[in-house]
């Protein structure tokens, strides 16, 4: 089948790669342009279009797919689906109209939950037992379109956004494929009942509230785990928090209850976490008993969670 493919980041690239192994001819791939990276903040390629380049993709970076020449090139191409993976552009009307099959979004979400920009941090946060991937015919509304394709797995109680990323990922690339062998593909409406919104996730809700319970903060670090990660004050100084579990203990929220070789116990509005890696700022990411050799923490000592 002749694919337009379009997508940014990792998540999308293993979608691509699964298409191309396929035997699928993928004839153009849409990116994000390149964006300033690093220490040297140079311009370094999206993970799809690395992967693009390495199979001898062509390239298109358009700004914006409103205008009349970067809806041409789309049309040009002769495309009979167009599969989009966390693309970060919107798609007007005139292109979601061009391929026969129209275009087919790949969802980290069971929808109607969780339509949006950020579902896989959404569900860790609102202590979802489950997530999935769903593959859907796209229209103009916020990932409204009815569902062509769907499968779901539990949220295990370690997951991190990360782990979950890799596995939404590596699902909803198995799923796009499956999909696309199957097109034609019924498609399900989705329930007016259900639906919440992933909205895009902002930094400052990184900071740690001590007086929530043990639960909704063991949730919050592994929802903020890789990006942008969970963060405390302590001393003026700020501490991410990127391991830890709840057990029992009672104490003022964010005071040290205990502190092991193996953890800081934390208490926290109901029950007590137990740290087990911590960061403080422009250093690394350390497990207890070495971030504890440099940066000293006794019972009684208390964290905050805003400057």
């Amino acid at each position: 089948m002749r694919v337009i493919f379009a997508g940014t980041p990792e998540f999308a690239a293993q979608a691509l790669s699964a298409i191309v192994a396929a035997g699928h001819e993928v004839a153009l791939v849409l990116t994000q342009p390149d964006r300033p990276a690093g220490r040297g903040m140079s311009l370094h390629p999206s993970a799809v279009k690395q992967v693009a380049l390495a199979q001898g993709i062509e390239v298109f970076q358009p700004l914006t797919l409103k205008d009349a020449e970067a809806q041409a090139k789309v049309a040009a191409v002769g495309a009979e689906v167009m599969v989009v993976a966390a693309y970060g552009l919107i798609l007007p009307q005139a292109v979601l109209d061009l391929p026969r099959f129209g275009c087919l979004n790949i969802h980290a979400s069971l929808l109607p939950r969780w339509r949006g920009a950020a579902p896989i941090q959404r569900a860790l946060l609102a202590g979802d037992s489950e997530t999935g991937v769903c593959i859907m015919q796209m229209e103009a509304g916020l990932d409204t379109g009815p569902v062509l394709l769907r499968e779901a797995f539990p949220i295990a109680g370690g997951d991190t956004t990360a782990t979950l990323h890799d596995k939404l990922a590596a699902c909803g690339a198995k799923l796009i494929v499956d999909a696309l062998a199957g097109l034609p593909l019924p498609a399900e409406v989705q329930p007016g009942e259900g639906v919440t919104y992933a909205h895009k996730i902002e930094k400052a809700e990184a900071a740690i509230d001590w007086t929530r319970s043990a639960a909704e903060l063991d949730r919050h670090i592994r929802a903020f785990n890789p990006f942008p990660g969970a963060q405390a004050q302590f001393a003026g100084q700020t501490v991410k928090l990127w391991a830890a579990r709840p057990v029992a203990g009672q104490g003022e929220p964010g005071c040290v209850l205990t502190v092991d070789r193996h953890s800081v116990v934390i208490a926290c509005g109901e029950g007590a976490l137990a740290v087990s890696e911590l960061q403080k700022a422009g250093g690394k990411r350390l497990p207890v008993q070495q971030f504890l050799a440099g940066h000293p923490l006794q019972p009684g000592d208390c964290f905050s969670g805003r400057d």
